[in-house]
C-alpha cells in the first residue's frame, strides 16, 4: 500500500478532485512516458483524497455485435444478471487515458442488478462486524505532521461553495469531515433513515472487496464493467444510444445548472438516489452511468490501453496492469473507477460517456462513491 508523506505539495492538492486541471509532467522519465495519456485540461478523480485535505488542514471542525444475455433466471443468484460473454471496443475517443478504443473479449460472468444498497452492506456488518476505512482513526505512521486530535476517523464530502468558484481550486468543494463513514454519508449529522435503497457510499477499495467476498462475490475488471455497462451498444457514446437526454428525457443521474455551486436538479435529484431510480440499459442493469463512482478491480494507469494494443492481438479477459501510476500524483497509487456520479457534468466532468475511466486512492471513500459485484458461472 502507498504511504503518502503529509508533506504534499500545492500541486498535488490540486489534482486530487473530482476533475482537476493538469499539471506539468516532466518529473520524471517515467511520469514523461505516459503523459501524452493523461488527459488534457480536466481529468476526473472520484474526490479529494484525505491524504491531501488533510496535508491542506482542510479538516472539517463539525459537531460532529450485441452479445445475447443468457442464463436460466432460475438459477440466477439473487439480484444478478447473467452477461454473456463476447467481444467488444473498449474505450472512448472522448478521453485521452480511454484511449485507443481497442477490442476486448470477456467471458460470461453474473453481475449485481444495482449498487451495492445501504441495507445490503448492513447486512455485512452485521453478519461480521467489518469496521470501514473511514470509521478507522487515520494511521499516525501515514500522516506524521497531523495532531492526534486531527487523526480522528471521517470521510471526503462533497460540500458545494455558496457561489460560483474557480474550478482549478477544488479545495472549494472538497472537505474532509470527521464523523462521515457509510452510516453518516455526509457528516455525523446525517444518517440513512429512509434511505435503506440508496448505494452505500464511504467506501474505500478495501472495503468493497471485504464486502465481495463475504457474499461470494469480487470485484469486476474495468473490462467486465465496461462490457456490462454498454449492454450490447457497441461504440456508442451512452449506455442507452448515441443522445444524452433522448426525446428530452434523463437517463442517469448527473448534475445540471451551474457546478458546483448550483444544482438544479433537472433529472430529479440534486444529490444521490436510491438505486434503478432510471432505465436500465438492455441488460437489464441500474445505474450503470451517474449517480456514484463504482470501484473495479484493477489498477490504474493512463497508457494501460496502449500497452494492450501494443500486443498486436485482442485482449482476453484482462486485469488490468500489474501496477498503478499517475502522472499527476506519482506518490499515491490509484485503482480504477468507472461510471461517473451525480456530480459529473459537461461543464467539468464527462464520466458517464461509456467507456470513460476514473481513478482514485484506494485508501479513500467519499460520499458519491460505490460498487457492485460479479461472480462467475
Amino acid at each position: 500500500m502507498t504511504t503518502p508523506t503529509a508533506q504534499i505539495s500545492a500541486g498535488r492538492i490540486l489534482v486530487l478532485a473530482l476533475c482537476v486541471c493538469a499539471i506539468a509532467m516532466n518529473r520524471s522519465a517515467d511520469i514523461q512516458q505516459v503523459a501524452a495519456q493523461s488527459d488534457g485540461p480536466m481529468q476526473c478523480d472520484s474526490g479529494m483524497s484525505r491524504h491531501s485535505l488533510h496535508a491542506a488542514v482542510m479538516v472539517a471542525r463539525e459537531d460532529i455485435a450485441a452479445p445475447e444475455k443468457s442464463g436460466n433466471a432460475e438459477d440466477a443468484p439473487p439480484g444478478m444478471v447473467w452477461v454473456r460473454g463476447g467481444r467488444f471496443w473498449m474505450g472512448t475517443k472522448h478521453m485521452e487515458d480511454a484511449q485507443p478504443v481497442h477490442q476486448v473479449e470477456v467471458k460470461g460472468f453474473w453481475i449485481d442488478r444495482t449498487d451495492v444498497t445501504n441495507e445490503e452492506f448492513a447486512r455485512f456488518v452485521q453478519a461480521t462486524g467489518y469496521v470501514t476505512v473511514a470509521e478507522r482513526p487515520l494511521d499516525p505512521k501515514e500522516f506524521p505532521d497531523l495532531a492526534p486530535a486531527d487523526l480522528a476517523p471521517g470521510g471526503v464530502v462533497f460540500t458545494p461553495p455558496a457561489g460560483p468558484v474557480a474550478l482549478e481550486n477544488p479545495l472549494a468543494w472538497w472537505r474532509f469531515v470527521r464523523g462521515a463513514n457509510w452510516r453518516h454519508p455526509n457528516g455525523p449529522k446525517s444518517n440513512l433513515q429512509g434511505k435503506e435503497k440508496f448505494p452505500v457510499v464511504q467506501i474505500a477499495w478495501a472495503d468493497a472487496v471485504a464486502y465481495a467476498k463475504w457474499a461470494g462475490k469480487r470485484l469486476p475488471t474495468e473490462a467486465e464493467w465496461e462490457f456490462a455497462s454498454r449492454g450490447g451498444r457497441d461504440r456508442q457514446n451512452y449506455a442507452w444510444g448515441n443522445e444524452l437526454n433522448p426525446n428530452g428525457k434523463w437517463m442517469a443521474n448527473t448534475f445540471q445548472g451551474h457546478f458546483p455551486d448550483k444544482n438544479t436538479s433537472e433529472d430529479g435529484f440534486a444529490g444521490l438516489a436510491p438505486v434503478a431510480s432510471f432505465p436500465p440499459n438492455d441488460f437489464g442493469l441500474y445505474d450503470m452511468s451517474g449517480n456514484v463512482w463504482q470501484w473495479v478491480a484493477d489498477w490504474y494507469r493512463p497508457d494501460y490501453y496502449s500497452q494492450l494494443q501494443d500486443n498486436g492481438s485482442i485482449a482476453i479477459d484482462p486485469h488490468g496492469p500489474s501496477g498503478s501510476f499517475d502522472p499527476q500524483e506519482p506518490g499515491v497509487a490509484k485503482r480504477v473507477q468507472k461510471g461517473g456520479s451525480y456530480l459529473c457534468t459537461d461543464q467539468y466532468c464527462e464520466r458517464y460517456i461509456a467507456g470513460a475511466r476514473g481513478k482514485g486512492d484506494p485508501d479513500t471513500g467519499t460520499n458519491h462513491l460505490g460498487f457492485r459485484c460479479v461472480r462467475a458461472q
